[in-house]
Protein backbone atom coordinates (compact mmCIF):
# COMPACT_ATOMS: atom_id res chain seq x y z
CA UNK A 1 0.00 0.00 0.00
CA UNK A 2 1.38 3.39 -0.98
CA UNK A 3 1.34 6.19 1.54
CA UNK A 4 -1.97 7.91 2.05
CA UNK A 5 -2.86 11.48 1.18
CA UNK A 6 -4.99 13.34 3.72
CA UNK A 7 -7.43 15.78 2.18
CA UNK A 8 -10.81 17.36 2.95
CA UNK A 9 -13.79 15.02 2.73
CA UNK A 10 -15.83 15.43 -0.45
CA UNK A 11 -19.33 14.17 -1.14
CA UNK A 12 -17.92 11.75 -3.75
CA UNK A 13 -15.94 10.06 -0.93
CA UNK A 14 -19.05 9.00 0.94
CA UNK A 15 -19.56 5.50 -0.44
CA UNK A 16 -15.88 4.53 -0.10
CA UNK A 17 -15.64 6.07 3.38
CA UNK A 18 -18.76 4.18 4.47
CA UNK A 19 -17.22 0.94 3.16
CA UNK A 20 -14.03 1.64 5.12
CA UNK A 21 -16.05 2.37 8.26
CA UNK A 22 -17.89 -0.95 8.00
CA UNK A 23 -14.55 -2.73 7.45
CA UNK A 24 -13.07 -1.13 10.58
CA UNK A 25 -16.17 -2.10 12.55
CA UNK A 26 -15.73 -5.73 11.47
CA UNK A 27 -12.06 -5.83 12.53
CA UNK A 28 -12.20 -3.63 15.65
CA UNK A 29 -15.78 -3.22 16.81
CA UNK A 30 -15.44 0.53 16.18
CA UNK A 31 -17.53 2.47 15.84
CA UNK A 32 -19.99 0.95 18.25
CA UNK A 33 -22.82 2.89 16.62
CA UNK A 34 -23.47 4.32 13.17
CA UNK A 35 -22.74 1.12 11.29
CA UNK A 36 -26.41 0.52 10.46
CA UNK A 37 -26.38 3.66 8.27
CA UNK A 38 -22.73 4.66 7.86
CA UNK A 39 -23.39 7.30 5.22
CA UNK A 40 -25.77 9.19 7.50
CA UNK A 41 -23.35 8.82 10.43
CA UNK A 42 -20.49 10.28 8.40
CA UNK A 43 -22.53 13.23 7.13
CA UNK A 44 -24.25 14.24 10.36
CA UNK A 45 -25.38 17.87 10.55
CA UNK A 46 -23.06 18.24 13.57
CA UNK A 47 -19.91 17.83 11.43
CA UNK A 48 -17.99 21.10 11.18
CA UNK A 49 -15.27 19.65 8.91
CA UNK A 50 -13.98 16.24 7.90
CA UNK A 51 -10.97 14.71 6.16
CA UNK A 52 -10.20 11.42 4.52
CA UNK A 53 -7.01 9.50 3.90
CA UNK A 54 -6.78 8.11 0.39
CA UNK A 55 -4.37 5.47 -0.86
CA UNK A 56 -4.38 3.78 -4.25
CA UNK A 57 -7.68 5.48 -5.06
CA UNK A 58 -9.45 4.07 -1.97
CA UNK A 59 -10.48 5.79 1.24
CA UNK A 60 -8.49 4.19 4.08
CA UNK A 61 -9.29 6.60 6.90
CA UNK A 62 -11.50 9.43 8.11
CA UNK A 63 -11.78 12.00 10.89
CA UNK A 64 -14.23 14.78 11.71
CA UNK A 65 -14.46 17.79 13.97
CA UNK A 66 -17.96 18.03 15.39
CA UNK A 67 -19.99 20.64 17.20
CA UNK A 68 -20.58 19.91 20.84
CA UNK A 69 -23.74 17.92 21.47
CA UNK A 70 -23.49 17.60 25.23
CA UNK A 71 -20.62 15.10 25.31
CA UNK A 72 -19.09 14.34 28.69
CA UNK A 73 -15.64 15.32 27.39
CA UNK A 74 -16.96 18.80 26.57
CA UNK A 75 -18.51 19.20 30.02
CA UNK A 76 -15.35 17.98 31.75
CA UNK A 77 -13.16 20.35 29.76
CA UNK A 78 -15.36 23.43 30.21
CA UNK A 79 -15.54 22.77 33.96
CA UNK A 80 -11.76 22.30 34.25
CA UNK A 81 -10.65 25.08 31.92
CA UNK A 82 -13.34 27.73 32.11
CA UNK A 83 -13.60 27.68 28.30
CA UNK A 84 -17.08 28.17 26.96
CA UNK A 85 -18.66 25.46 24.85
CA UNK A 86 -18.50 27.67 21.74
CA UNK A 87 -14.70 27.30 21.79
CA UNK A 88 -14.69 23.51 22.10
CA UNK A 89 -14.88 21.05 19.23
CA UNK A 90 -15.14 17.28 19.36
CA UNK A 91 -12.71 15.11 17.44
CA UNK A 92 -14.80 12.17 16.24
CA UNK A 93 -15.35 9.50 13.63
CA UNK A 94 -11.63 8.72 13.45
CA UNK A 95 -10.99 5.38 11.81
CA UNK A 96 -8.26 3.78 9.70
CA UNK A 97 -8.50 0.44 7.93
CA UNK A 98 -6.13 -2.18 9.29
CA UNK A 99 -3.96 -2.34 6.15
CA UNK A 100 -3.12 1.39 6.45
CA UNK A 101 -2.32 1.59 10.16
CA UNK A 102 1.46 1.24 10.03
CA UNK A 103 1.75 4.35 7.84
CA UNK A 104 0.85 7.03 10.46
CA UNK A 105 -2.51 7.61 8.74
CA UNK A 106 -4.32 8.17 12.05
CA UNK A 107 -1.70 10.68 13.12
CA UNK A 108 -1.95 12.61 9.83
CA UNK A 109 -5.74 12.69 10.03
CA UNK A 110 -5.55 14.04 13.58
CA UNK A 111 -3.05 16.69 12.51
CA UNK A 112 -5.51 17.96 9.89
CA UNK A 113 -8.27 18.17 12.50
CA UNK A 114 -6.03 19.97 15.00
CA UNK A 115 -4.95 22.54 12.37
CA UNK A 116 -8.60 23.23 11.57
CA UNK A 117 -9.43 23.61 15.26
CA UNK A 118 -6.57 26.06 15.74
CA UNK A 119 -7.74 28.12 12.76
CA UNK A 120 -11.26 28.18 14.25
CA UNK A 121 -10.04 28.97 17.79
CA UNK A 122 -11.39 25.65 19.09
CA UNK A 123 -9.90 23.32 21.66
CA UNK A 124 -10.57 19.71 20.76
CA UNK A 125 -11.79 17.02 23.11
CA UNK A 126 -12.78 13.42 22.57
CA UNK A 127 -13.88 10.35 24.39
CA UNK A 128 -12.69 6.85 23.65
CA UNK A 129 -14.14 3.63 24.99
CA UNK A 130 -11.73 1.88 27.30
CA UNK A 131 -11.44 -1.19 25.08
CA UNK A 132 -9.75 0.91 22.36
CA UNK A 133 -6.29 0.80 23.91
CA UNK A 134 -4.43 1.41 20.62
CA UNK A 135 -6.40 4.62 20.08
CA UNK A 136 -5.56 5.82 23.60
CA UNK A 137 -1.86 5.13 22.95
CA UNK A 138 -2.05 7.22 19.78
CA UNK A 139 -3.72 10.15 21.53
CA UNK A 140 -1.23 10.10 24.39
CA UNK A 141 1.74 9.82 22.02
CA UNK A 142 0.45 12.93 20.24
CA UNK A 143 0.26 14.87 23.51
CA UNK A 144 -3.46 14.59 24.27
CA UNK A 145 -4.14 14.64 28.01
CA UNK A 146 -6.67 12.62 29.98
CA UNK A 147 -9.22 14.88 31.63
CA UNK A 148 -11.52 12.31 33.18
CA UNK A 149 -13.71 9.30 32.71
CA UNK A 150 -17.30 8.97 31.57
CA UNK A 151 -19.89 6.44 30.57
CA UNK A 152 -20.64 6.50 26.85
CA UNK A 153 -24.34 5.87 26.24
CA UNK A 154 -25.68 4.52 22.95
CA UNK A 155 -29.05 4.90 21.30
CA UNK A 156 -29.64 1.20 21.91
CA UNK A 157 -29.61 1.79 25.66
CA UNK A 158 -26.20 0.21 26.14
CA UNK A 159 -23.37 1.96 27.94
CA UNK A 160 -19.62 1.44 28.18
CA UNK A 161 -16.80 3.13 30.14
CA UNK A 162 -14.83 5.79 28.28
CA UNK A 163 -11.82 8.02 28.87
CA UNK A 164 -11.97 11.71 27.92
CA UNK A 165 -9.04 13.61 26.43
CA UNK A 166 -8.18 17.20 25.48
CA UNK A 167 -5.82 18.16 22.68
CA UNK A 168 -2.48 19.76 23.46
CA UNK A 169 -2.48 23.55 23.59
CA UNK A 170 -0.43 24.78 20.66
Amino acid sequence: MQSAIVRPFERDDLESAATALVEVHKTDGYPVEGVEDPEAWLTSDDVLAAWVAESDGEIVGHVAVMQSQGEDAVSLWTEQSGDDEAHVGVLARLFVVKAARKNAVGEHLMEAAVRFAQDQNLRLVLDVVTKDVAAMRLYERLGWRKIGEAIHHFGSGESIPAVCYVSPKL
